[in-house]
């Protein structure tokens, strides 16, 4: 691996941002390699063009669907040949979810995210609330203000990852939801009571969000309608409609019902 293949694979694996890499191993240039992934300008050839473009094409593929394995072609990239062999080794990060306040239901909902296999950011500005010993599970803790969080890991997430805000706070929690909707987050979620969440939206509103952007892509209250109460059972209703919306299902979700929540 070229000094600087491999220097943009490991600094995409250590900042947890999905990379894959095609490398020749029969027939023509064997060993040559080209990288692809997230933020990375595309490095490297495999010595013929047109099976530079087919092979990066289907390697990005292959990264979207965190999957590795041994591709065919031509040799110059034609389907259904076999004169090159292609191994594509894709690394694609667990998602993350992002958990803006450090209150009651937040340990109960880090524990059911890892079950899921998300690695979770814990983060509250009040440095007393957000400990690592409140939240062992959890894979980091920060003590900032969560707008400002998200500023510095925004451009990281896509469409695997969650953002909840359980603040209850509309000091923290409006520029909160006004960064995540910058992102390509896949999943934005806000606890409160329906008068929180009708109050939230015109302070929202007042402040210049994208009403349509809110409306469209805002979860709030968060969660699924399973009429759950503890903590632990508002944790499986929050992650069964990340679920849900990652997936594209029909289900009931507390912003589209009425009556009592949780």
């Amino acid at each position: 691996m070229s000094e600087s293949i491999y220097e943009l694979w490991r600094a995409a694996v250590n900042d947890h941002r999905p990379v894959a890499i095609a490398t020749m191993i029969e027939g023509g240039n064997v060993g040559s390699k080209v990288i692809v992934g997230d933020g990375i300008e595309i490095t490297g050839t495999l010595g013929d063009v047109d099976l530079d473009r087919v092979v990066i094409r289907d390697t990005v593929g292959e990264l979207a669907g965190g999957r590795s394995g041994i591709r065919h072609y031509g040799p110059h990239g034609e389907a259904r040949e076999d004169a090159v062999s292609i191994f594509i080794e894709s690394f694609a990060p667990p998602p993350h979810m992002l958990i803006f306040g450090a209150v009651d239901f937040t340990g109960a909902l880090v524990k059911v995210a890892k079950v899921m296999g998300y690695r979770v950011t814990v983060c509250d500005a009040r440095e007393v609330f957000a400990t690592k010993r409140r939240f062992p599970s959890a894979d980091e803790v920060v003590v900032d203000w969560p707008h400002r969080h998200l500023e510095k890991v925004g451009d990281r997430l896509g469409q695997r990852d969650a953002v909840c805000v359980l603040t209850h706070d509309h000091k923290f929690d409006v520029p909160a939801i006004q960064a995540a909707l910058a992102t390509e987050v896949g999943y934005l979620g806000a606890m409160g009571s329906r008068r929180t969440c009708a109050e939230r939206l015109q302070r929202l509103a007042d402040a210049g969000a994208d009403m349509q952007q809110v409306n469209e892509r805002l979860h709030a209250p968060i969660g699924l309608d399973l009429g759950g109460r503890t903590p632990e059972e508002t944790a499986i209703a929050i992650c069964a409609e990340v679920i849900a919306s990652r997936t594209g299902r029909v289900s009931a979700s507390l912003s589209d019902t009425t009556g009592s929540i949780h």
